[in-house]
């Protein structure tokens, strides 16, 4: 018997276990806001995906999975992507650049670009040449909150209504964003992000009430981020190992909300 797509479903919460660029679960122009990290072709070891590519073949599957967003997206949505800024395995990079230019290729309109200092300088793999200009790398630990949106950038459709806080809007509309990253042993995935990071992105770019999309779902974050603070979440993620992961952790979420009611 074929499995099913829908992996979870409650009611503002939905875990689709499928290959993003395949599945017809998702209806044009349906998403307010996408929020996600896709692979970044570093030789992360996932169960399920190869992050060795070329570079080359990396560009494609990015522009293939891109435009697939794009179709998504409502015409007053947004677009928040988490991606390094270069990468130096296999060979030095601009990531950063260069699927921001795929992005804009693709139709999204650029908006702005935030900087994730998440304060962990052990990614640090070669220094070249050592204490010699002969052949240094240079090597920045942040990463990138590339912002996009799709027709208009004023958000005129959904609720209206905010969530967000006087503080945190005055703290958040800096775009040097400084909090730590997400353990890895902590959510069961070789590369999570931590709930921060969605968190902000929906309280700043979406109403309550709005569909928040994460097309790389792996541990949940997103979908957990969208259910503390009232939003619809859908996630779609290809490894059933890392959909259970965060069932796991929606179905937590959901079992201390009802304790607490």
């Amino acid at each position: 018997m074929k499995a099913q797509p829908v992996f979870f479903q409650s009611d503002r919460l939905t875990i689709i276990n499928e290959d993003m660029l395949k599945t017809h679960l998702i209806k044009r122009c349906s998403i307010d806001l996408v929020i996600t990290s896709p692979p970044y072709n570093v030789d992360i070891q996932y169960s399920s995906h190869n992050d060795g590519l070329s570079y080359d073949e990396y560009l494609k599957f990015s522009k293939s999975w891109l435009s697939r967003c794009y179709r998504w997206l409502a015409i007053t949505g947004r677009f928040c992507l988490n991606i390094p800024l270069d990468k130096n395995r296999g060979g030095q990079q601009s990531i950063g650049a260069d699927l921001t230019t795929i992005a804009k290729k693709s139709g999204f309109k650029y908006h702005t670009t935030i900087v994730w200092n998440e304060g962990n300088i052990s990614r640090r793999t070669a220094w070249g040449s050592w204490m010699n200009p002969s052949a240094p790398y240079v090597i920045t630990p942040v990463e990138l909150i590339v912002v996009f949106y799709k027709g208009q950038w004023k958000k005129t459709t959904g609720t209206k209504v905010s969530d967000i806080t006087r503080e945190e809007f005055i703290s958040w509309t800096n775009g040097l964003w400084s909090f730590t990253g997400e353990s890895k042993k902590k959510v069961n995935h070789p590369a999570p992000f931590p709930l921060e990071l969605p968190k902000r992105c929906m309280k700043l770019f979406s109403f309550v009430g709005d569909t928040i999309l994460d097309p790389f779902m792996g541990s949940g974050s997103t979908l957990v981020a969208a259910y503390r603070n009232s939003r619809y979440g859908i996630g779609i993620e290809f490894d059933k190992g890392y959909c259970k992961t965060a069932k796991n952790r929606l179905l937590y979420e959901l079992r201390n909300k009802n304790l607490s009611d």
